[in-house]
């Protein structure tokens, strides 16, 4: 398999009055529960993969704010990551809040994949070149990591390391070898409600691949190998056993690996072709039926840090 092209991220146009960018979603290739902080939130280990997978920004110069949600029925308030995100960096740089931003939605809501936060980091982002700011993404991070514990992620993109809350980010060289097939289901999980019913001591979780092999670069400052466990999966598939199902379905099908991204609903597999991935979607018994599949390609980027 061919070496991934490195792009700059992020993926950004510009225009007469303002400019777009790809909004990317991403998958968790391990997430391990280390611990509860002082703070309340969960200590976290994760190893983050950007998709090609992605919603659409354009962010446009105007006289006031203005954010138009297209593809989802959304809020446009300050219950949105993207109106808060554009009101805090305003605050922060002490200027107007002035832009039109229009969000074409493909990504699922409450699917694991990052999509929220993914538009919260791209909007610091945008609006950072279109208000002339330069600010260093260093200066962003901990902005971004206020709105949320995996937009810092999306600063970044490719293929990254999360300790922390996973919003402490080590970016790193390469990505993970092989396409990725994301399943839908028809529902979403409450990320707050997954963490709320983790327990410690964790039962032993079966792993299904060191990832090393998978990964041809970026992994030597890791230092241990990175196991492809997902330490949410029995929560999530104790509340819907359906997942499980479907993820065995995955591995019968030929995945070498099949985690559930994030706290879910979500599911990948990784597969050796974009043709293995087409069967193995078309052989799960509930698509079309309320789930639906995507086949991504995962995306290497410059190592930012």
């Amino acid at each position: 398999m061919s070496a991934p092209f490195l792009r700059p991220y992020p993926d950004l146009t510009e225009h007469a009055h303002g400019l777009s960018l790809r909004s990317p979603a991403k998958i968790n290739l391990s997430l391990r529960v280390l611990g509860k902080r002082p703070d309340g939130y969960h200590a976290l280990d994760t190893i983050f993969q950007e998709l090609d997978w992605a919603d659409m920004l354009d962010i446009a110069e105007a006289d006031d704010f203005g954010l138009e949600v297209v593809g989802a029925d959304l809020p446009v308030d300050n219950s949105n990551l993207i109106t808060r995100a554009a009101r805090l960096l305003a605050e922060e740089a002490r200027r107007p809040c002035q832009a039109r931003i229009r969000l074409d939605k493909v990504l699922p809501l409450r699917g694991g994949v990052g999509g929220g936060s993914s538009n919260a980091a791209l909007t610091l982002l945008g609006l950072n070149r279109l208000w002339g700011l330069d600010w260093p993404i260093s200066r962003l991070d901990e902005l971004a990591g206020r709105l949320g514990a995996d937009c810092p992620f999306f600063l970044y993109g490719g293929l990254a390391r999360g300790t922390g809350r996973g919003d402490k980010i080590t970016s790193l060289d390469g990505a993970i070898a092989g396409v990725i097939l994301v399943v839908l289901p028809p529902f979403g999980v409450n990320t707050a409600w997954a963490f709320s019913q983790f327990r410690f001591p964790l039962t032993e979780v079966e792993k299904n691949v060191i990832f090393n092999p998978l990964l041809p670069t970026g992994m030597e400052g890791l230092h241990t190998p990175i196991s492809a466990c997902n330490d949410l999966e029995n929560i999530v598939f104790r509340a819907h056993s359906e997942l499980g199902a479907v993820r065995n379905c995955l591995l019968r099908g030929g995945a070498s690996v099949s985690l559930l991204s994030g706290s879910g609903s979500s599911l990948f597999g990784i597969f050796e072709s974009e043709q293995a991935a087409h069967v193995a979607a078309r052989e799960l018994p509930d698509i079309g039926n309320g789930w639906r599949y995507q086949v991504c390609q995962p995306v290497a980027r410059p190592r930012q840090r």
